[in-house]
């Protein structure tokens, strides 16, 4: 597979603190790469850099070719990129109607579409006009990805989708990820859920202290329990 993200030599501060240090990794186009690694290791921070939340201070990222390491999160976005951040980043005091016309480019959204995700979601069709404040956290989850996938688009970053969610929820969330897999939508996914990884991921990058420490095919990663035991300080099987 093409890369259509590359990141090399990335390195971010935010005021004061050096957070990632020569930071490269590849996205292949069209699988799901897994952004592994322990719990203050820059995963989060990695994601927000290619957004343009963050401006990397040194590096270059690439995004089908073309350098985008100096892009306003806006024109990221316009490049075909989406991202769904840890905190959801939901409008509580609109609708879930009303956060997904925000979420269309052009205010109209597409009726097939919504009716897929409506399947893979179906209690955001059940609350259609309910405050998306007044939704559980893993319906506002829902929300959340629903946003972002709404339209169409080249590459998904998605920060720890599971996170405090029921079983069920997650197992819809996973559906709809192979869904998109199949699809041939690029996702760069960042996930503690292991067994979610080991069913989704192609292929893998594990950061520590803001360097990544290795990549290669998550299926080989999943089948080395002493691999993931010196980089992740615990087996997949002993995490799900």
């Amino acid at each position: 597979m093409s890369t259509l993200l590359k990141l090399a030599g990335v390195e971010t501060h935010i005021g004061q603190y050096h957070i990632l240090y020569g930071v490269d990794f590849e996205v292949p186009e069209g699988g799901v790469t897994m952004l592994l690694g322990r719990n203050g290791a820059g995963k989060t921070t990695t994601l927000r850099t290619i957004m343009g939340l963050w401006q990397a201070s040194k590096g270059t990222i690439s995004f089908d070719g073309k350098d985008i390491t100096r892009f306003a999160t806006p024109d990221v976005a316009r490049a075909g990129i989406a991202y769904v951040p840890e905190n959801m980043s939901i409008f509580a005091d609109l609708s879930v109607k009303e956060n997904m016309i925000l979420a269309a480019r052009e205010g109209e959204m597409d009726d097939a579409r919504l009716k897929w995700i409506f399947g893979f979601f179906p209690a955001l069709e059940k609350f259609w006009l309910s405050a998306a404040g007044s939704l559980s956290g893993g319906q506002k989850q829902m929300l959340s990805i629903a946003r972002a996938i709404l339209e169409p688009r080249r590459l998904l970053l998605v920060d720890e989708p599971t996170k405090g969610l029921a079983p069920a929820i997650i197992g819809s969330l996973t559906d709809c990820f192979q869904e998109l897999k199949k699809q041939k939508t690029t996702i760069l996914l960042v996930e503690q859920n292991f067994a979610m990884a080991k069913a989704l991921g192609d292929s893998v990058a594990v950061m520590d202290q803001g360097r990544i420490v290795h990549s290669g095919e998550m299926r080989e990663l999943a089948e080395d329990n002493s691999l993931q035991t010196r980089l992740l300080g615990l087996s997949l099987d002993a995490h799900q």
